[in-house]
């Protein structure tokens, strides 16, 4: 069945109060279009998580800026100045996890499993006493896995059903989190018709994928993103 929807319909699908995963890594690999019609449709009280901020009025800095965003659940926010103010005045609700720990928690959810065990932070303020036990004589912090309503996925080429391949680092976190939202929509600037993709190429099935939407041209929010794919 084909999946292809208008920019404006997909988006339309997420209310206000969703739990929203957001793919790329920095620029790469960011939904831009998507986010941007997210900004225009002006949904609410929403929950991000993804591994950066981008930059000031730029990305899902955009929707923090315009006070769309309740909750951040992140890495680092370190190249958005806007953000760390908002922050500091208290007007949106920063979580962080180390880079690793976010992606394992992702991956987790999209595997089925409620959560895992790790001795990363035990000595840290990350880790709370309540969150610890001992297993084997060791002392291990419990992680939950963590899930979200919608992802917003950027593929450097799709076909109508929804099978997806990602170029360079947007691999990092796309294929995690089109694993463990509960609807996933995907923007790419090349279209295929089913069958196009070898089998082995595929990063993301298409049984993970809700929603295709095709642009037409890649706006300035991208910069220069090459999207040849290499085989």
């Amino acid at each position: 069945m084909k999946k292809n929807r208008t920019l404006e319909d997909a988006i339309a699908a997420i209310p206000s109060g969703a739990t929203v995963m957001v793919g790329g890594f920095g620029n790469p690999g960011t939904p831009f279009s998507l986010i941007n019609e997210l900004v225009r449709q002006g949904q609410t009280q929403l929950t991000l998580i993804k591994n950066d901020a981008n930059e000031p009025h730029h990305g899902i800095s955009r929707l923090i800026e315009n006070g769309q965003v309740d909750r951040l659940v992140t890495t680092h926010i370190g190249l958005n100045k806007t953000v760390i103010e908002l922050m500091n005045q208290g007007k949106i609700d920063v979580q962080f996890h180390p880079q690793g720990m976010l992606a394992e928690k992702i991956r987790t959810a999209g595997s089925g499993s409620y959560g895992f065990l790790t001795d990363i932070g035990l000595e840290s303020e990350i880790t709370q006493q309540k969150d610890v036990l001992e297993w084997q004589g060791q002392t291990y912090k419990v992680e939950m896995a963590l899930t979200a309503d919608y992802a917003l996925i950027h593929a450097a080429q799709a076909d109508w059903l929804g099978n997806l391949l990602y170029q360079g680092s947007a691999i990092n976190f796309s294929p995690l989190m089109a694993m463990a939202a509960d609807h996933v929509i995907v923007e790419t600037i090349d279209l295929k018709q089913p069958g196009h993709f070898k089998p082995e190429h595929i990063h993301t099935p298409g049984a993970f994928v809700d929603s295709v939407v095709e642009l037409k041209a890649l706006t300035d929010d991208y910069g220069i993103l090459d999207h040849h794919v290499r085989r």
